[in-house]
């Protein structure tokens, strides 16, 4: 039988792909675009996606729909409300940057930017893990795009890599796939969650399956060692674009990795989870060691996001409410923070003739005080340091993971935080104690008011969690 066809939970993405559209064709028959018409555009489709989506909060119609392959779930709501902000930052981003530099301007970012977008919202509500893999492939293709659209060498070499080890990833995730498929007959997370505790399917492939995807997974998230390409891609892409891909691209990837591990294959926990402790450690250590060698801000910040994503990794260790819980809210946390810190590289190197050396924060308190602050503010929440986000994020993570046993990860993840201070304490104490070097920073204009607005976040979530954990809390139950 034909399966209904119930669009609403799927609005959210159908929005923000309308809205593509729109842009592609503008960019196409107008004579000459204008970035302020893009970034309409692509703001109206963020704000539609958005309506979309909190009207799915109280959803009373079946929990999946098309055929089993979308799941409406709070979840997947509190998915989308922490990715379309990233969305539209990004595009805010990418209009200062063209406007500073408008031999950089191509119409065709925004439209690519909100159908990633719609990627990444999709990703996290895929019931189906061959819908997994397409929502997948399309946030990719376009930040392969993005990440070339420059047309500098730096972008073209950045992109080429990306590319090139995307698809190699790409190849593992589909053998995942055909193992879970394998093992159970179904490539459906809910049924394969019931298969599998029902001890109808083989725990032997099951495993298997988990292997490949968490290598798909984990090259999306930058989790050792499937993270080569990040330094290299976060500092050959345009600023604008690291700063929505490192964001943005983790947060998602790391709602669908948490809906396949804690329900399609949460009765191979035992199997899995010394995998996913492994993966945490090392992303930790190796993260915050080779952070410390880096004297690039953007390449330090590459290699703090593998770090992070060890410290995600350990609230994954923990398969409960909890676990999911603290994943949740240090993905939210991670997001604001990163923006932020991207926001300020941004207008640091415009001033610089692109450069993202540490040399160009020499005196930066001296010059631009309040952006100065800002920075600071983020560096000592990506630190861990009250009282920011960062540091009641990396208590509920390290909780979670000693609540399930982890004591040791958790213990790992202290240490590595301590000496993983050094260097973000390092661009702090460049601003505040150097000397004035070079020229002034541009004016802050747009892009000031918008870290001012995510230094505040980051402020909030540390001083007073509540009121984002209350809503987190009714939307950390997974089901099938």
């Amino acid at each position: 039988m034909t399966p209904p066809i119930e669009l609403q939970p799927v609005l959210p993405e159908l929005i923000l792909s309308a809205a593509a559209v729109v842009g592609l064709l503008y960019e196409a028959f107008a004579r000459r675009s204008s970035s302020r018409v893009h970034l309409a555009i692509a703001l109206l489709g963020v704000l539609g996606a958005a309506v979309a989506a909190a009207l799915l909060w109280n959803w009373t119609g079946p929990t999946t729909v098309l055929g089993g392959t979308v799941r409406v779930d709070r979840f997947g709501v509190v998915a989308r409300f922490v990715l379309l902000p990233a969305v539209a930052i990004g595009c805010l981003y990418a209009t200062v940057a063209g406007d500073r530099e408008p031999e950089t301007f191509r119409g065709e970012i925004y439209p690519l930017i909100i159908l990633a977008g719609a990627g990444m919202t999709l990703i996290t509500v895929a019931e189906d893990l061959i819908l997994v893999f397409l929502a997948l492939e399309i946030l990719s293709l376009a930040l392969y795009v993005l990440t070339w659209i420059s047309g500098r060498a730096r972008s073209i070499e950045a992109a080429m890599k990306y590319f090139l080890l995307g698809a190699f990833s790409s190849a593992f995730f589909l053998f995942g796939i055909a193992m879970a498929y394998g093992a159970t007959a179904t490539t459906k997370i809910g049924a394969i969650a019931s298969a599998l505790s029902g001890r109808t399917g083989s725990q032997a492939i099951a495993l298997l399956a988990v292997g490949f995807l968490t290598i798909g997974f984990g090259f999306k998230v930058s989790a050792v060692p499937f993270h080569m390409w990040t330094p290299d891609v976060y500092q050959g892409a345009p600023t604008p674009i690291t700063a929505f891909m490192s964001a943005a691209t983790k947060a998602a990837a790391f709602f669908a990795l948490t809906r396949v591990l804690l329900v399609a294959f949460h009765a191979s926990i035992w199997d899995w989870e010394p995998l996913i402790y492994a993966i945490a450690a090392v992303s930790i250590v190796v993260g915050s060691v080779l952070a410390i060698a880096q004297r690039d801000v953007k390449r330090m910040l590459a290699y703090s996001s593998v770090a992070h994503a060890g410290f995600i990794l350990t609230g994954l260790t923990n398969a409960t409410t909890q676990g999911i819980r603290a994943t949740v809210f240090y993905l939210a946390v991670y997001t604001a923070m990163t923006l932020g810190a991207f926001g300020v590289v941004m207008l640091v190197a415009v001033g610089h003739g692109g450069r993202t050396d540490l040399d160009t924060y020499s005196g930066l308190a001296k010059r631009r005080p309040g952006l100065a602050a800002m920075m600071a503010v983020f560096l000592l929440s990506l630190a861990g340091i009250p009282p920011t986000g960062g540091f009641i994020a990396k208590v509920g993570v390290f909780t979670a993971a000693i609540d399930a046993g982890h004591w040791s990860l958790a213990l790992i993840g202290v240490l590595a935080s301590v000496a993983a201070a050094f260097f973000y304490l390092r661009v702090i104490a460049a601003m505040y104690m150097r000397p004035l070097e070079g020229p002034e920073e541009a004016d802050p204009g747009m892009t000031g008011a918008l870290v001012a607005t995510l230094a505040i976040v980051v402020l909030v979530l540390g001083v007073v969690p509540g009121v984002v954990t209350g809503v987190i809390d009714k939307a950390a139950t997974l089901g099938w």
